[in-house]
Protein backbone atom coordinates (compact mmCIF):
# COMPACT_ATOMS: atom_id res chain seq x y z
CA UNK A 1 0.00 0.00 0.00
CA UNK A 2 2.86 2.31 0.66
CA UNK A 3 4.25 1.76 -2.71
CA UNK A 4 1.41 2.84 -4.39
CA UNK A 5 0.95 5.96 -1.94
CA UNK A 6 3.99 7.06 -3.25
CA UNK A 7 3.72 6.09 -7.17
CA UNK A 8 0.74 8.50 -6.77
CA UNK A 9 2.60 11.19 -5.07
CA UNK A 10 5.30 11.02 -7.16
CA UNK A 11 2.61 11.17 -10.18
CA UNK A 12 0.99 14.31 -8.86
CA UNK A 13 4.99 15.57 -8.41
CA UNK A 14 5.12 14.74 -11.71
CA UNK A 15 1.72 16.98 -12.83
CA UNK A 16 3.39 19.64 -11.24
CA UNK A 17 6.51 19.35 -12.42
CA UNK A 18 5.18 18.78 -15.85
CA UNK A 19 3.45 22.39 -15.57
CA UNK A 20 6.56 24.35 -14.22
CA UNK A 21 8.55 22.68 -16.94
CA UNK A 22 5.92 22.92 -19.70
CA UNK A 23 5.29 26.39 -18.73
CA UNK A 24 8.80 27.85 -18.70
CA UNK A 25 9.86 26.63 -21.49
CA UNK A 26 6.22 27.68 -23.47
CA UNK A 27 6.52 31.48 -22.30
CA UNK A 28 10.75 31.75 -23.15
CA UNK A 29 9.65 30.61 -26.59
CA UNK A 30 6.94 32.43 -27.23
CA UNK A 31 8.13 35.57 -25.95
CA UNK A 32 11.41 35.91 -25.28
CA UNK A 33 12.03 33.74 -28.34
CA UNK A 34 14.17 31.13 -26.70
CA UNK A 35 15.43 28.50 -28.99
CA UNK A 36 13.39 25.53 -27.76
CA UNK A 37 16.28 23.49 -27.07
CA UNK A 38 17.99 25.79 -24.77
CA UNK A 39 14.92 27.12 -23.30
CA UNK A 40 14.30 23.54 -21.88
CA UNK A 41 18.04 23.30 -20.27
CA UNK A 42 16.25 26.37 -17.76
CA UNK A 43 13.10 24.94 -17.94
CA UNK A 44 14.39 21.54 -16.32
CA UNK A 45 16.51 23.24 -13.58
CA UNK A 46 13.44 25.18 -12.44
CA UNK A 47 11.00 21.71 -12.51
CA UNK A 48 13.66 19.64 -11.28
CA UNK A 49 14.06 21.76 -8.15
CA UNK A 50 10.35 21.82 -7.45
CA UNK A 51 9.77 18.41 -7.57
CA UNK A 52 12.99 17.61 -5.21
CA UNK A 53 10.88 19.89 -2.85
CA UNK A 54 7.58 18.38 -3.28
CA UNK A 55 9.08 14.48 -3.14
CA UNK A 56 10.79 15.49 -0.39
CA UNK A 57 8.14 16.79 1.63
CA UNK A 58 4.78 14.34 0.49
CA UNK A 59 6.16 11.79 -1.90
CA UNK A 60 8.80 10.21 0.24
CA UNK A 61 8.01 12.36 4.01
CA UNK A 62 8.63 8.81 5.57
CA UNK A 63 11.88 8.00 4.13
CA UNK A 64 15.27 10.49 4.48
CA UNK A 65 18.46 10.37 2.11
CA UNK A 66 20.08 11.45 4.94
CA UNK A 67 22.01 13.73 3.46
CA UNK A 68 22.28 17.74 4.27
CA UNK A 69 19.47 19.78 1.99
CA UNK A 70 22.09 21.25 0.14
CA UNK A 71 23.55 17.64 -0.43
CA UNK A 72 20.27 16.26 -0.93
CA UNK A 73 19.39 18.65 -3.50
CA UNK A 74 22.62 18.11 -5.42
CA UNK A 75 21.72 13.95 -5.32
CA UNK A 76 18.53 14.54 -6.61
CA UNK A 77 19.50 16.67 -9.66
CA UNK A 78 21.92 14.34 -10.82
CA UNK A 79 19.72 11.34 -10.16
CA UNK A 80 17.43 13.36 -12.04
CA UNK A 81 19.96 13.76 -15.23
CA UNK A 82 18.96 10.09 -16.15
CA UNK A 83 15.57 10.81 -16.46
CA UNK A 84 16.23 13.70 -18.66
CA UNK A 85 18.67 12.57 -20.69
CA UNK A 86 15.62 9.88 -21.78
CA UNK A 87 12.73 12.95 -21.34
CA UNK A 88 15.21 14.92 -23.94
CA UNK A 89 15.61 12.42 -26.00
CA UNK A 90 12.02 12.06 -26.40
CA UNK A 91 11.39 15.73 -26.14
CA UNK A 92 14.30 16.06 -29.43
CA UNK A 93 13.00 13.04 -30.99
CA UNK A 94 9.52 14.98 -31.01
CA UNK A 95 10.51 18.23 -32.29
CA UNK A 96 12.54 16.35 -35.16
CA UNK A 97 9.49 14.24 -36.07
CA UNK A 98 6.67 17.26 -35.69
CA UNK A 99 8.95 20.54 -37.04
CA UNK A 100 5.61 22.50 -36.07
CA UNK A 101 5.84 21.56 -32.46
CA UNK A 102 8.80 24.35 -32.76
CA UNK A 103 6.21 26.71 -31.50
CA UNK A 104 4.49 24.26 -29.15
CA UNK A 105 7.21 22.60 -27.12
CA UNK A 106 5.25 21.97 -24.33
CA UNK A 107 3.41 18.95 -26.39
CA UNK A 108 7.24 17.63 -26.82
CA UNK A 109 7.69 17.98 -23.20
CA UNK A 110 4.79 15.64 -22.19
CA UNK A 111 5.73 13.07 -24.28
CA UNK A 112 9.37 13.39 -22.60
CA UNK A 113 8.39 13.39 -19.39
CA UNK A 114 6.23 9.52 -19.86
CA UNK A 115 9.01 8.21 -20.64
CA UNK A 116 11.38 9.89 -17.87
CA UNK A 117 8.79 9.22 -14.87
CA UNK A 118 9.40 5.65 -14.45
CA UNK A 119 13.23 6.04 -14.15
CA UNK A 120 13.11 9.03 -12.03
CA UNK A 121 10.71 7.27 -9.42
CA UNK A 122 12.98 4.14 -9.38
CA UNK A 123 15.92 6.30 -8.97
CA UNK A 124 14.38 8.33 -6.58
CA UNK A 125 13.15 6.27 -4.30
CA UNK A 126 16.12 3.19 -4.89
CA UNK A 127 19.11 5.46 -4.55
CA UNK A 128 17.97 8.41 -2.58
CA UNK A 129 15.13 8.10 -0.65
CA UNK A 130 15.91 4.52 0.54
CA UNK A 131 15.79 4.28 4.40
CA UNK A 132 12.55 5.00 6.31
CA UNK A 133 13.08 7.88 9.04
CA UNK A 134 13.55 6.88 12.03
CA UNK A 135 11.97 8.71 15.51
CA UNK A 136 14.15 12.15 16.59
Amino acid sequence: MRLRHEVILFAIGGAIGFVVDGGIVQTLVTFAHFNPYAGRVISFLVAATVTWWWNRSHTFAARQSGRSLATEWLHWMALMSGGAAVNYAAYVACLMAFPSWHKWPVFAVGVGSIFAAVVNFVSARMLLFRRAKTGS
